[in-house]
């Protein structure tokens, strides 16, 4: 049996909020948040931002499935492609998912600007030489966002990304 440790001023049992910690799901983004931080994005030329914000509302996918998409899984030869399938990592299983016009333009961008092989991540780390961007700073990137059309960042987090393209087909 794992033992557990208070500190004071935290709730009695493991699993409860905390009084100022924001608990549940976090909400969607709303149509009207996807455009004002896309357009930002995009006045401030931030391609990387901008394909990473299309790649992760249109796809679907976890936090930890977007920073680890590699160039071939969404680019053939010079173009990029309008549907793809990756294995999700928490399930195993695979999925598909199709890249809008909007998506795949700024994807185009973002990979035209940086010289890549077939394997190379699309997100690459600016720390690790070989690695791929953290779902710890994809998470500070998502609350920078938020917090650029003056939201609430605890309010919202990469999961707001995932859940956001289903509300809007809803």
């Amino acid at each position: 049996m794992s033992a557990f440790y208070l500190l004071p001023g935290e709730p009695t049992r493991p699993g409860t909020c905390r009084k100022k910690a924001l608990c549940g799901q976090k909400p969607p983004l709303k149509p009207r948040e996807v455009w004002a931080i896309r357009t930002r994005l995009q006045i401030q030329g931030k391609r990387r931002d901008l394909a990473l914000f299309n790649l992760a509302i249109g796809s679907q996918l976890r936090s930890c499935d977007v920073v680890a998409l590699r160039v071939s899984d969404i680019l053939t030869g010079n173009t990029v492609k309008d549907r793809t399938v990756i294995v999700q990592q928490k399930t195993g299983r695979p999925v598909q998912f199709e890249l809008t016009e909007q998506t795949r333009e700024a994807v185009h961008a973002w990979l035209e600007q940086r010289p890549l092989d077939a394997g190379s991540y699309v997100f690459s780390s600016r720390v690790h030489s070989r690695g791929h961007l953290s779902t710890r700073q994809y998470a500070w990137v998502v609350s920078h966002w938020v917090a650029s059309i003056d939201f609430d960042p605890p309010k919202y987090g990469t999961h707001s990304l995932r859940r956001t393209k289903a509300a809007l087909i809803l």
